[in-house]
């Protein structure tokens, strides 16, 4: 007797991998539906513990929680909180840091939760577009590549993209932190 019946193991296989499809597309929707909450639970999260820590150091402040370009952010606005900045947003690195452990430890994810302090990084963001526009000036003029003072990842990404949106020029980061420092060039 010969068996005409398809082997149930080529039946099953199509059928997982479709039932793989189907399942794979679901979880992207519901993948993007919750990251949405789990964005804005993060910066609750974030909200609460920048708040815990005014209280602490007795400083007031008003703290807006939003999510922007698919990033948790904090903002506390008020008087009297440069020290909470620090010399060129140390302070502020290192309280964003502490609070990105915070969401960590209450969701078990990384974040990459923006943290803003008194308007310091809107105002440097600025002050970092005129330095990337003066580097591209410089290499446009003389051809030969700008090396920029050491930088934090923030500063870095808000001149890289002052840079890449000006054509015949590129920007790249070099070396280790805390010493990583992007070099502006003509673009190859």
């Amino acid at each position: 007797m010969t068996d005409t019946s398809t082997p149930e193991s080529s039946v099953s296989a199509s059928s997982e991998a479709e039932a793989s499809t189907v399942t794979a597309e679901e979880t992207k929707t519901s993948e993007t539906v919750a990251s949405d909450g789990d964005l804005f639970r993060q910066s609750e999260i974030a909200a609460d513990y920048v708040e815990g820590l005014l209280d602490i150091l007795d400083y007031d402040g008003d703290i807006d929680e939003l999510v922007s370009a698919g990033r948790p952010m904090v903002e506390v606005v008020g008087g009297r909180l440069q020290p909470l900045v620090g010399q060129r947003g140390a302070t502020l690195e290192a309280l964003q840091e502490l609070t990105r452990l915070a969401i960590f430890r209450a969701t078990g994810s990384p974040s990459r939760l923006l943290l803003d302090i008194g308007g310091y990084r809107a105002s440097r963001r600025k002050e970092l577009a005129a330095v990337a526009r003066n580097a591209v000036e410089k290499v446009k003029e003389h051809g030969d590549p700008v090396r920029l003072e050491p930088m934090s990842a923030f500063e870095r990404k808000c001149v890289h993209d002052v840079v890449n949106a000006i054509s015949g020029v590129q920007s790249e980061s070099e070396g280790v932190e805390p010493s990583r420092r992007i070099v502006v060039r003509v673009a190859d």
